[in-house]
């Protein structure tokens, strides 16, 4: 015990003007007690929902019946008495000896309230029995047993000199303690059941209770605990023990001191081994715990009353005198809070740390994890130079999972400056899981490629399904370019696409077979199954699309063409076909086989850019790549006209006859064929989409005669669908051609005057502007059209000679029916070949009816009057067509004669201004008869 060392834990309260009222100073203070916020002292005079229980001497009523009672007084219910005094109301006097239980001495006391208003009360005697009473006791509904201790016979050595309840769950048991025995009794066992637990007491005010219910006893030699099962620890403090008692985990006891003959009050604290008060006191006769603070009080009737410091105080002394140790001690003890204790271990750190200890702080340091910032010990250690220290925390940071990006940067510095591999290995190969890793894995990964420990990296990347990071590192670190497209190869189609995506520049260029094959398998397959040509539409939206891989052949084209090419001869219905097919072209038809417009954005140049349908154009004159200086002119040119020639089988291929529009983008595939000088290409297109014009203007453009001329022959046939004003651009071309081509138009007027597409005049005006063609050239045509025009004119003349004879007939008649009268001398009906016989009707068309064949249409004859009213419609269909100035337009421009058309017009009488008045008889009037002709 000397060896403890003493410390000023507790203090003084209320400055020593603590003091028991004057109203209880008169009498000897017999007893004390304390709870509920209370002090109670007990004098020898009687002066004394909260319950105080009480045992003492009543008044005698009887003889017969004992004096000693017990009473319940109610604390909350206060009765004045007199002027000034105030007692709480008495609820209950039970005596407490009857005939079963004869009369003894009361040593010890003790109530345990079970279940309120339930009270288990326990009253130890001089003879060694305890007396229990069980109950209600404010309305005396109880019931009584008794315990036997000992059957000693001197009182002095079987008197109950403490007591004790434990409770633990339902298990309720009692502890008797006489000058010679530690007894206990299991109540919840009926009848109890006794167990002596030691052969070894104590003498009054030297029992007590622990906060863990274990029984504690005072003896001049030591202190011993007991549990139900027997003897406990024992502390050895000499010294009588006059009063023993416990507070808040603190062991108090009153010594006296046979050397000075002053007693002592110690505040021992036996978790810390440590005297945490200690202070001389006069004679002791009442030990109480209440308000958080100890109160002594003396014989004399004056009270001490001592509190505990609070943990910064005690903490504060612990620091001054270096006791880092015992300060730690104390706030795990206490049970601090978390923070408070890595304040403490924090302060011995830097303690150690000052000393040059660097292990021992850093081992206070790491118990500080999650509390203090792990900054604060790093740069301790980074100025130290201390690097194993410094690795060593970092690795518990770890452990915790609190580390971050930059801890997990330091730390595998550390590693690494230390080469340290081993334990690089366990940090990086040792996760349980995979991905549950506790430091930051691109972190991690970054470091380790910086120290050139790639295997280190590639595992952890490849742990956590980094997939990305590890084919970096394969690919941009170690070059093996096989191992990354087998690692691809693995992987879940949506992964591996991912990674191609990324990193396909780089394969291509290293290893472009193996790379296409895995991009064939990506857009072609399901990874189990492999698809046909004949995939589903549903199948193929499915997968990956041939269009999202075209950045990765950037710098290598022919590595494109040749994926596209294995694509298109496999899968015949893609749903990117029309992009497909405009790479295709723009592979096929490029003069030297690049990709002008993406290398030059990635150059950052300046160029003008055609996007149509996902595929990039741009003029050729833009274009900055170089040719390989390994191809030499002729295998450029032998590839070239390969490449053009597939080009225009796709051009014809991917436009089918059933197909209105093709499967590429006519205007881009024009206009690459334009960039390209690709013209049979141009040629096809053009035909295809009937811009005959624009066919003929490339063989102008190339000058080529014989190709132009045979282009007209097919194309401007009007009987096969062509277009006949061909030849009229053909001749306006060679009028326009400043050379001798006498050969081309003697062709051309062949078939100008097999169709009588122009008038003479007009080719001699358009062939008159070349002055390399003379009169040779149209002498013949010209003779054959004379000859042509001499018969027309002659015919022509001959039917106007015809007209005017009919003419002049057809006067000559009317003017006779003007004028003469008419005989008519038919004798059969008309309509029913029957003699005629009147009534009838005579038409003046020579048309005689009888009257009753008419019917009720006597005014015209049935049988003129169907070509008369046809004559009439077609008359007025050409007045109304006269209105159609449209119509009268597009029959001149479409007419090979166009004054032919207008002269038809005047004829017809559409255009002449006509009179309203009558034009004659429009019928033949008829005459009624009743007697004959």
């Amino acid at each position: 015990m000397y060896q403890w060392r003493k410390f000023e834990f507790f203090e003084e309260k209320y400055g020593g003007k603590s003091s028991i009222p004057e109203d209880v100073t008169a009498g000897k203070i017999e007893c004390c007690s304390s709870g509920r916020g209370k002090v109670v002292i007990g004098c020898d005079d009687g002066t004394q929902r909260n319950f105080l229980v009480t045992v003492g001497e009543d008044e005698q009523i009887s003889p017969q019946q004992s004096a000693m009672c017990l009473k319940v007084f109610d604390l909350d219910k206060m009765q004045s008495e007199g002027t000034s005094a105030i007692t709480p109301d008495c609820i209950g006097i039970l005596r407490i000896f009857t005939n079963q239980f004869p009369e003894a001495n009361i040593t010890s006391f003790l109530v345990l309230e079970e279940a309120p208003p339930i009270l288990l009360i326990a009253i130890g005697l001089d003879n060694g029995c305890i007396y229990c009473i069980k109950g209600d006791i404010a309305r005396e509904r109880i019931t009584r047993f008794k315990l036997q201790v000992d059957n000693v016979s001197d009182k002095s050595h079987s008197s109950i000199t403490g007591l004790g309840f434990k409770v633990d769950g339902q298990a309720l048991q009692l502890f008797a303690v006489t000058p010679d025995s530690v007894s206990m009794f299991s109540l919840h066992n009926q009848p109890p059941r006794r167990q002596t637990l030691d052969q070894i007491g104590c003498n009054f005010n030297g029992v007590t209770m622990s906060d863990r219910s274990e029984l504690i006893l005072g003896r001049p030699e030591a202190v011993y605990f007991y549990e139900v099962d027997g003897r406990g620890p024992c502390w050895a403090f000499e010294g009588e023990k006059k009063f023993v008692g416990w507070f808040r985990g603190y062991l108090l006891c009153v010594i006296a001191d046979q050397r000075t003959g002053k007693d002592t009050f110690n505040v021992y604290d036996l978790k810390n081994r440590l005297i945490a008060h200690s202070l001389v006191v006069k004679e002791v006769s009442h030990m109480l715990c209440e308000w958080g603070n100890i109160i002594l009080i003396m014989t004399d009737k004056s009270t001490l009353c001592i509190g505990e410091k609070d943990m910064e105080s005690k903490l504060d002394m612990l620091f001054k005198k270096n006791l880092y140790t015992v300060a730690i001690n104390l706030v795990q003890s206490q049970q601090a809070d978390a923070a408070a204790t890595a304040e403490v271990l924090r302060k011995y750190g830097d303690h150690l740390y000052s000393k040059q200890d660097y292990d021992e702080a850093m081992a206070q340091y790491i118990s500080t994890i999650g509390h203090l910032e792990p900054s604060y010990v790093i740069q301790k250690f980074l100025d130290a130079q201390r690097i194993h220290n410094l690795t060593n925390y970092l690795e518990k940071l770890h452990e915790k999972g609190l580390a971050s990006k930059d801890h997990t940067t330091l730390l595998l510095n550390c590693y690494t400056k230390l080469k340290d591999v081993e334990k690089l290995n366990v940090f990086i190969k040792s996760e349980d899981g995979a991905g549950e890793h506790k430091f930051d894995v691109e972190t991690a990964i970054r470091v380790c490629r910086a120290a050139n420990y790639h295997e280190h990296a590639m595992y952890v990347a490849k742990k956590a399904g980094r997939h990305e990071l590890y084919l970096k590192i394969l690919l941009e670190d170690l070059g093996r370019y096989e191992e990354a497209l087998q690692y691809i190869s693995s992987l879940e189609p949506s992964q591996a696409g991912v990674t191609v995506k990324e990193y396909g520049k780089i394969l291509i260029e290293h290893k472009p077979v193996k790379t296409i094959e895995i991009l064939m398998r990506l857009c072609t397959e399901d990874g189990e199954s492999t698809r046909s040509g004949s995939s589903s539409s549903a199948y193929l939206t499915m997968l990956p699309s041939p269009v999202d891989f075209l950045n990765i052949f950037i710098h290598h084209p022919p590595s494109l063409m040749d994926f596209l090419e294995k694509y298109t001869d496999r899968v015949k219905d893609s749903p990117a076909q029309v992009e497909i097919h405009n790479t295709l072209l723009e592979l096929y038809l490029s003069n030297d086989l690049n990709f002008p417009s993406i290398s030059q954005a990635i150059n950052g140049v300046d160029h003008t850019i055609k996007a149509r349908s996902g595929s990039l154009v741009i003029p050729k004159a833009e274009s900055k790549l170089k040719p390989s200086a390994a191809r030499n002119d002729t295998f450029k040119e032998r590839d070239c006209m390969e490449r053009r020639e597939k080009g225009l089988r796709l051009l014809e291929s991917a436009w089918p006859s059933d197909l209105e529009q093709p499967l590429y983008d006519v205007d881009l595939a024009i206009i690459l064929c334009e960039m390209n000088a690709f013209k049979e290409g141009l040629l096809y297109l053009y035909e295809k989409m009937k811009l005959y014009k624009e066919v003929i203007a490339c063989y102008m453009q190339s000058q080529d005669h014989e190709g132009l001329i045979a282009c007209c022959k097919r194309l401007g046939d009007s009987g096969k669908g062509g277009d006949p004003s061909l030849w009229v651009d053909l001749l306006n071309y060679f009028g326009e051609l400043g050379e001798d081509c006498s050969k081309e138009v003697k062709d051309v007027l062949t078939y100008i005057e097999r169709d009588d597409i122009l008038p003479p005049i007009i080719v001699l005006q358009t062939l008159s502007r070349n002055p390399c063609l003379t009169l040779s050239v149209i002498k013949d045509y010209i003779a054959r059209k004379l000859e042509q025009e001499s018969k027309l004119i002659e015919e022509d003349r001959r039917a106007i000679e015809k007209y005017q004879e009919d003419t002049l007939t057809m006067r000559k008649e009317i003017q006779d029916l003007r004028t003469n009268a008419r005989i008519f001398q038919l004798s059969k009906c008309t309509a029913c070949t029957f003699t005629l016989d009147l009534p009838a009707v005579h038409f003046m068309c020579m048309h005689s009816f009888h009257q009753r064949c008419l019917g009720d249409n006597e005014k015209e004859c049935p049988e003129c009057a169907p070509e008369y009213r046809s004559v009439l419609e077609t008359k007025r269909s050409l007045e109304q067509n006269s209105k159609d100035q449209d119509r009268f337009f597009q029959q001149v421009k479409s007419s090979k004669d166009g004054f032919s058309v207008i002269a038809e017009y005047f004829g017809k009488g559409i255009i002449s201004k006509t009179s309203n008045g009558s034009t004659g008889t429009g019928r033949s009037g008829g005459t009624s008869s009743s007697s004959g002709f």
